[in-house]
C-alpha cells in the first residue's frame, strides 16, 4: 500500500538504511532584487518567518521580492521628486549653490527612505 507522500507523486531514496523523501522546493524564476527587496526579505526573516516560509515553500518569494522592489522604488523617486517641487529646489538652485542643493537634496532622500521604509519594507 503506497503512502500519501507516494500517491501524490512523491518519492524517497536510501541514505543509510532510511528512507528519505525527495523534497524539492519547486523552480522559481530569478528576478533582480535591489536594496529595497533585500531589506524587505531581511524583515521577513527576521520578524515574518511563517510568511517567508510560505512564500518560499510556495515557490514565490523571488516574484514577491522583485515586486515590493519595484513599489518601493517607484515610491521613492515619486516622493522625492514631490518634496522637491514643494521646497523649491530646482536645477538653478544646483547651478546657483550646488553645496546647498546637495545638502537639501540628501535630507528630502533620507526622508523619502523613511517613508518607504515605514510604509513598504517594513510593514
Amino acid at each position: 500500500m503506497k503512502s500519501i507522500f507516494e500517491q501524490l507523486g512523491g518519492t524517497y531514496h536510501e541514505e543509510n538504511g532510511y528512507l528519505i523523501p525527495d523534497l524539492r522546493l519547486p523552480a522559481e524564476k530569478e528576478q533582480p532584487i535591489s536594496t529595497w527587496g533585500q531589506r524587505h526579505l531581511h524583515y521577513l526573516k527576521q520578524y515574518r518567518k511563517v510568511t517567508y516560509t510560505n512564500l518560499l515553500i510556495c515557490g514565490k518569494l523571488n516574484i514577491y521580492l522583485a515586486d515590493i522592489d519595484k513599489q518601493a522604488q517607484e515610491r521613492f523617486e515619486r516622493l522625492i521628486e514631490d518634496m522637491k517641487r514643494a521646497q523649491g529646489i530646482t536645477e538653478r538652485l544646483k547651478e546657483e549653490n550646488a553645496l546647498e542643493w546637495t545638502g537639501r537634496l540628501g535630507n528630502i532622500r533620507a526622508c523619502a527612505r523613511e517613508i518607504v521604509n515605514e510604509e513598504i519594507i517594513y510593514a
